[in-house]
């Protein structure tokens, strides 16, 4: 039995909200993904470093770092989507990562007027917290323990990788 049509319509369409079937869930790792490994950074300012992954925010990135004394590479968040995973792993016994959260790395609000020297970049430079600096000096002196224990390791880390031609980056294990 099929409904009656309205006796009138409507003036003008009302929207009807769409429904959505999405939720916000935890990421799923890849299996090579495990804390401790040896990650290439694909993309971004530190592209082609070789990174030690020390564990997995709620934000869904993962924490990295150089160790900044070996490669330049400071303690930062890294989307999962631009790694590579290689087989060498890093031990990280003994090292504290539960301050590392999703609000360590926030960034504190600016004000929203610009004066016409800071908008040119004439302003003071950018400071690092000294709380950041002591943190990133206390994972590397841990990182860098553990990898002294392995031979070539830290030459390894100080490597950058890239492609030749001829390379087949679908052929290579890493």
């Amino acid at each position: 039995m099929s409904t009656r049509a309205p006796k009138w319509y409507e003036s003008e369409d009302v929207p009807v909200p769409k429904q959505t079937r999405k939720s916000a869930r935890p990421q799923k790792l890849r299996a090579s993904l495990v804390p401790g490994t040896v990650l290439i950074l694909l993309a971004g300012r530190f592209r082609g470093k070789r990174v030690v992954y020390l564990k997995n925010l709620e934000d869904n990135t993962l924490l990295v770092s150089g160790p900044f004394k070996v490669n330049g590479v400071p303690l930062r968040r890294v989307n999962a989507r631009y790694v590579i995973a290689t087989s060498t792993k890093v031990s990280l016994d003994g090292l504290d990562l539960s301050k590392f959260n999703v609000s360590y790395f926030a960034r504190e609000k600016s004000s929203s007027k610009k004066s016409e020297g800071e908008f040119f970049g004439e302003g003071a430079k950018k400071e690092i917290k000294t709380e950041r600096i002591e943190d990133q000096k206390v994972v590397d002196k841990a990182l860098i323990s553990e990898i002294k224990k392995t031979p070539y390791l830290k030459q390894y880390l100080a490597s950058t990788f890239s492609l030749k031609s001829g390379d087949k980056p679908h052929a290579m294990k890493f």
